[in-house]
């Protein structure tokens, strides 16, 4: 019987002592190996799961916006629901409403960025991507104002084309239009395309 305590209590020593990591002891050293280790064995399995989520979270915000398509101006840039996206930037009075259309819908999404009115604030370096993926943000440039001038959402991608969803548009494309509508652009026309999904 006293043999068998023994080796138990080896056994639990050994058991503790493997648990503690190399520092005899060292708590907090332990903790940051068991949380390496998750990490590495997190990030073997991450990407299928951080696409899934992705995905997710890019339907989500593509919802939002279908849901506000055909909204339209009451007057000149106003109106109940587009007082509700300018204000959603800090904008009392009426004005062009697309990049806060586009803000609007990421806000309701859950995400915090973007969230601006001015359709160039819309696409900061670390945000630009070459590769067009839906809910991305595109931008139009007019050479009338030497920059982006409007902005929308890709719903999906063909070939060329860029089938989006855009507020302060009309279907025949005028940029100061009164309306939430899909639009179809090709790739060409479209000067940026910015991630704020990743």
């Amino acid at each position: 019987m006293g043999t068998v305590r023994v080796l138990f209590c080896l056994l639990c020593g050994l058991v503790m002592g493997c648990g503690r990591g190399d520092s005899g002891g060292d708590l907090t050293s332990s903790r940051t190996k068991r949380r390496d280790l998750l990490r590495s064995h997190s990030s073997k399995i991450s990407p299928r799961f951080a696409s899934v989520e992705m995905t997710k979270k890019r339907n989500g915000i593509l919802r939002i916006a279908s849901a506000e398509l055909g909204v339209k101006e009451v007057g000149q840039n106003d109106g109940k629901r587009v007082r509700e996206y300018l204000s959603y930037t800090g904008i009392k009075t009426p004005a062009p409403w697309c990049a806060s259309f586009v803000s609007f819908v990421f806000g309701k999404a859950g995400f915090t960025l973007p969230r601006t009115a001015w359709s160039p604030s819309m696409f900061p370096k670390d945000r630009l991507t070459r590769e067009p993926k839906p809910a991305d943000v595109i931008g139009i440039y007019f050479a009338s104002l030497k920059r982006v001038g409007h902005v929308g959402l890709i719903e999906k991608m063909k070939g060329e084309l860029i089938f989006s969803i855009e507020g302060n548009t009309t279907n025949s494309g005028n940029r100061e239009g009164n309306a939430v509508c899909r639009r179809v652009r090709h790739i060409k026309t479209v000067s940026k395309v910015a991630d704020w999904v990743r």
